[in-house]
């Protein structure tokens, strides 16, 4: 029970610490509706990987498994998209 007791303490006087990194979270104010900014690099995302798929089509490029490709290639540029403007 002492164990338990001290380990409830622990939690208690870490809580702090584990919210210090919280801030104002990155969105958009779009005609008064606020969007997070997320939500639009998945958009982006998606855009850029059917942009991509396009011109893969169109330079007759053949993928073996596109189901795996598109999606990974879709969450490589959301990623990136947020890496570079968001951190």
């Amino acid at each position: 029970m002492n164990r338990r007791f001290s380990l409830h303490r622990l939690a208690f006087a870490a809580a702090p610490l584990a919210l210090t990194g919280c801030s104002q979270a990155p969105s958009y104010d779009v005609m008064g509706s606020l969007f997070p900014a997320w939500l639009v690099c998945i958009v982006l995302g998606i855009a850029l990987a059917v942009i991509t798929r396009w011109v893969l089509v169109r330079a007759r490029i053949a993928l073996v498994f596109p189901v795996l490709v598109y999606p990974c290639l879709a969450a490589a540029i959301t990623f990136a998209i947020w890496l570079i403007f968001y951190q």
